[in-house]
């Protein structure tokens, strides 16, 4: 009997053992896996860093671009709005002068299609 205790006793010492042993697997697996995801975390955020850096550098050259571009639509309407004032009050009274010469000259007629009944 005193055997059976002792092989029972061998067991579950073996037992802890081995639960001990996977506790401490799982604890290392758990901080490779915590290790690996800050790795990861830093990665990506060096990686995204670089990309916005780029984008903004993009961006840049580009908005430079369409700042001169608005300057010079800027300037390309201010110039037309001064040639069509100008166009305006040089031909303003000629063209007021017709209207009211066709509205003053009327001459009244009858229109070919119209029909004389009596």
């Amino acid at each position: 009997m005193a055997s059976q205790s002792q092989g029972i006793q061998q067991l579950l010492q073996a037992e802890k053992r081995a639960k001990d042993k996977l506790e401490e697997a799982k604890k290392r697996k758990n901080k490779r896996l915590r290790q690996a995801k800050e790795e990861a975390t830093a990665d990506i955020d060096q990686y995204r860093l670089k990309r916005e850096g780029d984008f903004r550098r993009i961006q840049t050259s580009v908005m430079g671009s369409q700042g001169n571009l608005a300057v010079k639509i800027e300037e390309q309407t201010v110039e037309k709005i001064q040639l069509y004032s100008s166009s305006f009050h040089k031909y303003k009274e000629g063209v007021l002068q017709q209207l009211l010469d066709l509205a003053y000259n009327i001459k009244p007629e009858l229109h070919t299609n119209f029909q004389y009944k009596l």
